[in-house]
């Protein structure tokens, strides 16, 4: 069967993007295709249909291939849960933490597994195009790799490297890969691609060429700087390190940077509402006083987050902003923030404890073993939706009496206060419906578009795809692939 794997000099230079992109240009052809990661390590993740998780990532690149999300696509994913550990998620079940005591031997371990889901996918498509993660010339991880390397070797999938021009260096980062990759690890890597380039492609022409020289690997490709991509949900949470945008008339919808934010593409279609300004506030700074609407967003570790807003004062900046009238919205560890308490006797997230929540709801949370991995669909505010419930928890008190949806008809989900101005729920993906989206916008008096968020990232997957036929050699990717096994 035909594999190809795109691997990269280091994290965020879009090999994420790139597989999605190659995923609907190859669907568009008319090839059955399917994407693969085989390790990922993410807070963002997706509910699958066969009722596990996923990364979000893998998520977005299973719906430009047009099929359907499964946990085949993303047989190991580690949430990062404390500086140290990591929630591990095997075929999209939950199996216990990996940390660093145990990190290599416990990746070791699961290649079989890995292995296991790429023979499915395999027999299910014409070609699967495999994601790897962070880069193979972090050496250092060579031993145990199941992500990029050891995979490839162990899969007999060929490898194209991707470099990223934006950030500088691009030479070096991929000939100094070839350098440092032991000789039967380079042998898999069969060329590369200069992604993220801005300007005239004719100044890189000998830089180009050079790589090719120095490495001995033919490229396969000169990608552009793609504005469509900020409409595509990102995974790394680099990409919320940027600076609040000045303020404007629009209303302001200020969420804090959590240290485990997890699921931050929840608020993604906040940023394509013309009336709307979306900031992100990051660590050392306030919370706005001018803020419309504060959005406490989901966590991998509430209790440790919730110190953590307690340490920066947002907790202080969240109460001022409700005395003042304003609205605050919870989404999963968020909505358990808006909480009295939070209690952990299993000891989910660390050590057993309790910690005090905001106190704005009337109830209190339970974290517990089972986490709870579903899709629904619910109403709430007059609108229906369409979404996912991904946590660990029972949260109970008076204010669940209000609550925020009713999901599938009669199961009541999430809580409200008596005065409607403070609302948790455990959904994910609401904001992506325009009905509902509209409604909530509208108590911080903005209109919204009404536009399909779903359909705005299908579009900007088709010209992503027409992008890459446009500026990458796909028929040679293609034959490369292909030529796996012979």
């Amino acid at each position: 069967m035909a594999g190809l794997m795109l691997q990269g000099t280091g994290s965020d230079v879009g090999k994420s993007v790139l597989v999605a992109g190659l995923c609907r240009a190859l669907a568009n052809r008319g090839i059955r295709v399917l994407p693969f990661k085989p390790q990922n390590m993410s807070n963002n993740a997706a509910v699958t249909l066969d009722g596990g998780e996923i990364g979000r990532a893998q998520a977005l690149q299973a719906l430009a291939a047009r099929a359907d999300p499964h946990t085949d696509m993303n047989p190991v994913l580690l949430k990062p849960q404390a500086d140290h550990t990591s929630q591990l998620i095997v075929h999209g079940r939950v199996r216990g933490t990996l940390g660093s005591a145990n990190f290599r031997e416990g990746r070791r371990s699961l290649l079989p597994e890995v292995l296991e889901s790429w023979q499915r996918l395999e027999r299910r498509c014409d070609l699967v195009i495999v994601e790897g993660a962070g880069s193979p010339a972090e050496i250092n991880l060579r031993e145990g790799d199941i992500a990029n390397m050891g995979f490839a070797r162990a899969a007999d999938v060929p490898v194209v490297l991707v470099g990223d021009i934006d950030r500088g260096g691009v030479i070096a980062s991929l000939v100094g890969t070839r350098a440092v990759l032991d000789p039967e690890d380079a042998a898999m890597v069969r060329g590369f691609i200069v992604n993220k380039f801005r300007g005239d492609p004719a100044l890189f022409t000998d830089g180009y060429a050079a790589i090719e020289r120095l490495s001995g690997w033919h490229g396969f490709g000169l990608v552009p700087w793609l504005p469509c991509i900020a409409m595509l949900p990102s995974e790394d949470a680099v990409v919320l390190d940027r600076p609040r945008p000045s303020r404007s008339s629009r209303r302001l919808v200020a969420c804090p940077m959590l240290p485990r934010i997890s699921n931050f593409d929840d608020l993604d279609p906040l940023r394509q509402e013309p009336e709307v300004e979306l900031a992100m506030i990051p660590p050392g700074a306030a919370i706005p006083a001018e803020a419309d609407l504060v959005v406490l967003p989901g966590s991998k570790a509430t209790i440790a987050d919730m110190a953590f807003v307690r340490a920066q004062g947002w907790d202080i900046d969240v109460l001022a902003h409700h005395r003042r009238g304003g609205i605050v919205l919870g989404l999963c560890g968020g909505y358990q923030m808006l909480g009295r308490t939070i209690a952990d006797p299993f000891g989910i997230e660390g050590a057993p404890g309790t910690i005090a929540g905001l106190g704005l709801l009337d109830v209190t949370t339970c974290l517990t073993p089972d986490k709870a991995l579903r899709h629904v669909s619910g109403a709430a505010f007059g609108a229906t939706f369409d979404g996912f419930e991904m946590h660990m928890g029972e949260t109970t008190g008076p204010d669940t009496a209000r609550p925020f949806a009713l999901l599938d008809g009669q199961r009541p989900d999430g809580a409200m206060s008596a005065d409607s101005r403070v609302m948790g729920t455990y959904c994910h993906g609401l904001l992506a419906q325009p009905g509902l989206r509209s409604a909530l916008l509208a108590q911080i008096g903005a209109k919204g578009t009404g536009r399909d968020h779903a359909a705005l990232v299908n579009s900007a997957l088709d010209d992503l795809a027409q992008a890459l036929e446009q500026h990458l050699d796909i028929d040679g990717l293609i034959a490369l692939a292909r030529a796996r096994g012979r």
